[in-house]
């Protein structure tokens, strides 16, 4: 016979299911999971705030294919971690989400940090449990693991009291085991419904193939890529599906998103949803007659604003590419006369390449986002090329991530997290932690791209987006991540008040006297923050740069150095710009009022 706790038979528990790494927050009780997960082999990743911890776990979970695990105390714990389970749910990550809890005894009396959890979280997560008993945990977590994967992936909770954690069973083989979670079943489209949307894409005119995130997720790259290779058919990669197929790739049209966009008459969208990020598929920014069909592993997707039910399907895209393909055959989309639809796309896309190119050539100080962005381009180019898949871009921030999303190639899967469905701000730091883990730590779980190397987590934070989670650079610190931070400085959210010192001063005395005009505004951040610093406080490195010069040395110093990095660029305030997210720009009723700055 062998005495085990509580806390003992939860962390085995996650063993036996796999789990290797656990991301989280310790405190009393749950502190004593943490030291018998760190016992038995399992990583623990501690953060500085739960949020950004719950954050990461579902990242990870996005990008290794299974549950990431967050740990995090009761009460105020709970509260902080369920930014990760709205993210989770939002972009159907995998999160299994543990929590402690107050001794059953006390409930209702007022007990440490005392949350009735479970009515908490059950609307917003797909399982929540809390186990009465020891001998139960093991199938507690498993059912919650498995519930946060299979279907459309989401959160598993389970509240664990503390004397549950605390208590002790006289014979550990008494109690049951978890054991691995089998990759859920697979479904598949009818052979009739695959026909009748082969016949629709053969007969379009202006075909488009959008592909997203849940094509990344699916591991779907493979058919994915055969399917346009062979078709020839148009594709748009969203955000972060980019990389399933090469941004190189001849048939991206991604260049020109608003000409695809609006000339498409049957749309094939591969792990997508039709929601903000795509307009919710309505005019004016799509045709008001194309056909939208969907493949989806969520039913509740299919029909969705313009969505078309009777063209769609509830499947996995791994295996519904795969009957497309063999459906089409040796058929390619191939217009017999010169196509208006793809002169179109090329005519679009080679202005807007211009435009861009343009744009990276106004050289001034401050700099300009393109040519901040250009110049880390050319510099990392240079150090790894795309093709290697050794960069994972991580971005965030309204103007950073709008504006550099175009601007980085990205040659294979899963190598771009951004602020997706949800547009979380906060999110980027947690994700770069949770890359860095998932395609670094030996053995990575995570996998993109030729490279069997370690993957350079590079991190495009908006300042604004980079206080959410700044003190997560002290974690990266501490675990000797080699994560490089640029932190685009213009001094607000969207854009800053003043290029010029003495102006903003002017204006933070101002708002300090009371005065309610030449003030600082809602959107004001502080003047040319010193953020490098914190780098340097933790023992990385940190560059402050003004010009292309600086930035490019820092780039390269900071890829090559072993260490935390950050690099604060000074750019352009950009005034008082009309404040607008680029991907809602065009969702605005006419006639509407705009707040003035």
């Amino acid at each position: 016979m062998s005495e085990s706790s509580g806390a003992h038979i939860i962390a085995r528990s996650l063993r036996d299911l796999g789990v290797t790494v656990l991301f989280g927050i310790v405190g009393i009780p749950v502190v004593e999971i943490a030291e018998e997960a760190i016992n038995l082999g399992i990583r623990f990743i501690g953060f500085r705030n739960e949020q950004a911890a719950s954050y990461a776990a579902s990242a990870y979970g996005y990008l290794t294919g299974r549950p990431g695990v967050c740990l995090v105390v009761g009460g105020p714990g709970v509260l902080h971690a369920m930014a990760g389970i709205g993210n989770s749910n939002a972009n159907a990550f995998p999160l299994l989400l543990l929590a402690g809890s107050s001794e059953n005894h006390l409930v209702s009396r007022g007990a440490f940090q005392e949350l009735d959890a479970i009515s908490l979280l059950q609307p917003h997560t797909k399982l929540s449990i809390r186990p009465p008993t020891l001998e139960i945990l093991p199938g507690a977590v498993e059912n919650a693991y498995r519930s946060s994967w299979y279907g459309r992936p989401g959160t598993g909770f389970v509240d664990l009291p503390a004397d549950i954690i605390q208590g002790s069973v006289n014979n550990v083989e008494d109690v049951e085991t978890a054991s691995i979670v089998a990759d859920a079943p697979r479904g598949a489209a009818a052979d009739s419904r695959i026909q009748q949307i082969v016949q629709l894409l053969r007969s379009a005119k202006a075909p488009l193939v959008v592909v997203g995130k849940g094509a990344a997720y699916a591991r779907a790259e493979g058919p994915i890529r055969k399917l346009i290779d062979s078709s020839n058919l148009p594709f748009l990669p969203t955000p972060m599906g980019k990389g399933v197929l090469p941004d190189s790739h001849p048939s991206n049209a991604a260049s020109a998103r608003s000409t695809a966009l609006k000339e498409a008459d049957i749309v094939l969208i591969l792990g997508a949803r039709l929601n903000w990020i795509l307009h919710f598929g309505d005019a004016p920014k799509w045709s008001p007659t194309a056909k939208f069909i969907q493949v989806d592993i969520s039913a509740e997707e299919i029909g969705r604003n313009r969505g078309d039910s009777t063209l769609s399907i509830v499947g996995d895209i791994s295996i519904v590419v795969p009957q497309l393909l063999s459906a089409l055959g040796s058929w390619k989309y191939s217009p017999s006369s010169p196509s208006p639809y793809l002169q179109h796309i090329k005519s679009a896309s080679d202005k807007n390449t211009a435009q861009a190119l343009k744009k990276a050539s106004e050289h001034k100080i401050p700099m300009t986002y393109a040519v901040t962005f250009n110049i880390i381009k050319e510099t990392l180019h240079k150090l790894s090329p795309p093709e290697d898949g050794r960069i994972v871009y991580v971005s965030e921030g309204a103007n950073t991530m709008d504006i550099s999303r175009s601007v980085f190639p990205v040659e294979h899967p899963r190598l771009r997290l951004d602020a997706g469905t949800y547009a979380t701000m906060g999110v980027g730091l947690g994700y770069a932690i949770a890359a860095h883990a998932a395609y670094n730590a030996p053995p990575p779980e995570g996998l993109s791209g030729p490279s069997k190397g370690s993957k350079k987590i590079v991190a495009l934070e908006g300042d604004s987006a980079f206080g959410f989670s700044a003190m997560e650079i002290e974690t990266m610190a501490r675990y000797n991540m080699d994560i490089l931070v640029f932190v685009i400085n213009n001094g607000g959210v969207y854009h800053g008040d003043s290029d010029d010192a003495e102006k903003w001063l002017s204006m933070q005395q101002n708002t300090v006297a009371g005065k309610n005009t030449g003030g600082l505004r809602s959107t004001s951040l502080g003047w040319e923050v010193g953020y490098e610093k914190i780098a340097e406080a933790c023992g990385g490195l940190g560059f402050l740069v003004r010009t292309e010069e600086e930035l490019a040395r820092a780039t390269e110093e900071g890829f090559k150095s072993n260490k935390v990095c950050v690099v604060n660029v000074i750019i352009e305030a950009g005034g008082a710009k009309k404040l607008e997210f680029g991907w809602q720009a065009s969702s605005k009723k006419p006639g509407k009022k705009e707040s003035k700055l």
